[in-house]
């Protein structure tokens, strides 16, 4: 099954302050996107100490590794419980606001799991305030 990981995208990180847009497949979220398809509201942010609840939040799930967790910036990976697909998920901590990227590494739909993935996190940040 290791070969539904894919390989680790070269488009990751901060590009002149932002996130990568999302390719054209639909197994993209984005709150940096513009297009219905794509576009996801930014997480909330309610306090200095953002960064700190979101890294809890992500280390307190499973299947979820932490791949880089710098001062504003943070990259997780998810990986799928049975196939084993790997999504990229990246944020940019702001102070009003959680900018987010979730994408999949492999496949053209993701059947909204980076979507939801989102809403998740949005429902359990909000839990934390």
């Amino acid at each position: 099954m290791a070969g539904c990981s894919g390989s680790l995208p070269q488009n990751l990180g901060l590009h002149d302050g932002k996130l990568s847009a999302c390719p054209e497949s639909p197994n993209c979220v984005s709150s940096y996107a513009t297009d219905d398809e794509h576009r996801i509201d930014a997480l909330p942010a309610p306090s200095g100490e953002s960064q700190q609840r979101l890294m809890t939040l992500l280390q307190a799930q499973d299947r979820v590794a932490v791949i880089s967790s710098q001062p504003g910036y943070v990259h997780a990976t998810f990986t799928s419980a049975i196939m084993r697909y790997v999504d990229d998920v990246e944020f940019v901590i702001e102070p009003t606001q959680i900018h987010v990227r979730s994408a999949s590494r492999l496949g053209h739909s993701d059947l909204g799991a980076n979507r939801k993935r989102v809403e998740n996190l949005r429902e359990q940040l909000k839990a934390l305030q």
